[in-house]
Order: structure tokens, then sequence, then C-alpha cells
């Protein structure tokens, strides 16, 4: 399935918090543009900025407390939200980073510790 055009919903619970247009896609990552929704709040934006900020330290120092500092950050967000496909419900698991009006993602039906990720 080709997946430039669908548009992906980032929802807290019913409130939709944004939509990702994709436009682009490199297996396994989809990139799109991102459009706030009503829930998108200075909060969420702050995770998400925060999560960025921790990706990048965890790419220059792969230290054990770099890493947990993301994976803290990171739960926070997969327990905050769902993300839904086009033609599909909620994802299992999913890794999402926003940057202003840019998305990027991978998404998996099952845990990605199952499939061994």
């Amino acid at each position: 399935m080709g997946f430039d055009g669908t548009i992906w919903r980032l929802r807290r619970g019913t409130d939709l918090v944004g939509e990702i247009a994709v436009d682009d896609a490199d297996f396994p990552w989809l990139y799109g543009r991102f459009t706030p929704g009503p829930a998108f709040e200075p909060a969420v934006r702050q995770l998400f900025d925060r999560e960025l900020v921790l990706m990048e330290r965890l790419e220059e120092d792969e230290s054990d407390e770099s890493a947990e500092a993301w994976e803290r950050v990171y739960g926070e967000v997969n327990r905050t939200f769902a993300l839904v496909g086009p033609a599909v419900a909620a994802v299992a698991e999913f890794l999402l980073h926003i940057q202003g009006d840019r998305a990027w993602f991978r998404w998996s039906d099952t845990p990605f510790s199952e499939e061994g990720l």
C-alpha cells in the first residue's frame, strides 16, 4: 500500500491533537506536513520539543542515562497519544517526531519489542 497522500491522526482520547499528511516515505519512515488540531496545546508541543532534544543528545551520547531520559519522555508520548492511520484503528506502537510543521514516524500493528526492533 502506498502511503503518499494519506492522512494520519494523532489523538489524545477523543481529542484531535493533529494530522499528518504524508508526502514522502523511506521505509520504515513516513514523512509529512503536520497540522495542529484543537488539542495541540503548548504542553503537547513542549513534550515533542523535549523528545527531539533528548533524541539528539542520545545520538551524541549513547550513555544509559541519555537512553533512559529519552525512553521516559517517549513512554509518556506512547501512553498519552494514539496514532490512527487512514485505514486502521490506532496502531499498536509508533515512533513519532514533530518539529514545526513537519512530522516523521514509523508504526507497527504489534509492539516494537515483539518485533525485535
